[in-house]
């Protein structure tokens, strides 16, 4: 099958999985909420390029970058009795693809505005970023060693709940939704290819039991860094709070004295 063949199959896939969504949203429209579509021939022309955009999209997926993920794992594991560079690529590759994320960044955008610049956009990009990488890096190590994904998820998510209690009420929100915007278009096919090529190469390894859960590593994982940050901005910004009560009190002590 020729790459213009592929391309005009996964075109044709494409159009079946939208078709149902495009059906609700026309049917509601025109049938529920009973108004007429407002400029038809712009919301046609980006369906369309929606379309033509997740074939192009899936079929890159397929030719390029879960072959990359597994020969990066293939070659990385090349060198037995050391996975130190895994770790590094798993971290970098992580954080990388996080920061890039489209997802991320609208809502990174969004929350900025709605927080009247409290929160930073760049600050919980790389919260986030952080928070991705350090999981999959901790997922590899997993996949390597062998240790069982439910004691790594079960303590993850203790922490998750400790901290909720303690983190800025108005930062947990965003710190769950955190966790759902890394699992999107640029993230998962690459950490997904990562997984697998790592069980695949490694001796004892099932690519179905262990080279899945890294996704599951890279949505825990930034809900513990989104609501550190909020906690390390909060205890900054009570430091100089704390510093000028400590010295009106002390100039208090020397006026009594």
């Amino acid at each position: 099958m020729t790459w213009t063949q592929e391309l005009i199959h996964v075109f044709l896939s494409t159009i079946k999985d939208v078709f149902p969504i495009a059906l609700i949203i026309f049917g509601f429209q025109l049938f529920v909420i009973r108004r007429p579509i407002k400029h038809p021939k712009k919301v046609f022309t980006g369906f369309f390029l929606v379309i033509v955009g997740l074939a192009l999209f899936l079929l890159g997926l397929e030719k390029a970058l879960f072959p990359i993920g597994k020969l990066m794992a293939e070659q990385l594991t090349a060198t037995e009795g050391s996975y130190l560079w895994v770790y590094i690529f798993a971290f970098m590759i992580g954080a990388s693809t996080t920061i890039a994320e489209p997802s991320l960044i609208a809502v990174a955008i969004k929350a900025n505005q709605v927080s009247g610049g409290g929160i930073g956009i760049w600050g919980l990009r790389i919260s986030v970023a952080i928070g991705v990488a350090v999981g999959i890096a901790l997922g590899t190590w997993r996949i390597v060693t062998g240790w069982p994904i439910h004691y790594f998820i079960v303590a993850g998510y203790i922490v998750v709940i400790i901290q909720t209690f303690f983190a800025p009420k108005t930062i947990v929100p965003l710190a769950y939704d955190s966790g759902g915007v890394t699992t999107s278009t640029v993230t998962v096919p690459l950490v997904a290819a990562l997984g697998l090529g790592l069980a695949e190469h490694i001796p004892g390894r099932s690519p179905l039991i262990d080279g899945f859960g890294l996704i599951a590593f890279a949505s825990l994982f930034p809900m513990i860094s989104v609501m550190a940050y909020a906690q390390i901005s909060e205890f900054r910004a009570k430091q100089p709070l704390r510093k000028r009560y400590y010295q009106e009190l002390e100039k208090l002590k020397q006026e009594s004295n």
